[in-house]
């Protein structure tokens, strides 16, 4: 019997200069981007406006550029995960259309498993190497990565 996938929503914001924002986890010890589960009846655009906010603090209302979905298969043990499970990311480019700093951190709420949790957040430049990221973290960047290449980000006004 196969499962039914867990639906997750994962935030790929970009500023002018095309650099990603991603963030140090202090319990998995590595950076990711922002991502949540779907709750029942919730869209993903949804889901990834609330996980951008309860991970980073940053209230996005701006437009949404769909990256379509990526399958993972998540392990036993993986990011607070107690079983093996399959598991459907919704990608979403977001461009800032405010100035954020060089780095800050921010205080994770909305998840019993993240509550209280420090994120600590930075830039990561196109060129900069992917080795503090997991394989799945590692294929969402590299989208955004060729997306940005052929599309850069517009100045900001």
């Amino acid at each position: 019997m196969t499962k039914r996938p867990i639906l997750k929503a994962c935030a790929c914001p970009v500023d002018d200069r095309g650099r990603l924002l991603v963030f140090h986890h202090p319990e998995d010890r590595g950076m990711q981007l922002p991502k949540g589960t779907i709750e029942p009846g919730e869209s993903p655009e949804d889901a990834v406006r609330r996980e951008l906010l309860e991970e980073s603090g940053i209230d996005y209302t701006g437009e949404l550029v769909r990256l379509g979905t990526m399958d993972r298969y998540c392990e036993a043990g993986v990011e607070g995960n107690k079983h093996r499970h399959p598991q459907l990311w919704h990608l979403f480019l977001m461009r800032s259309s405010s100035m954020l700093p060089e780095t800050f951190d921010h205080v994770a709420m909305g998840s019993p498993e993240e509550d209280g949790l420090v994120f600590s957040y930075s830039w990561l430049t196109h060129e900069a190497p992917l080795d503090a990221f997991a394989e799945p973290y590692v294929r969402v960047i590299s989208r955004v990565r060729e997306l940005l290449q052929t599309e850069p980000p517009p100045a900001l006004t």
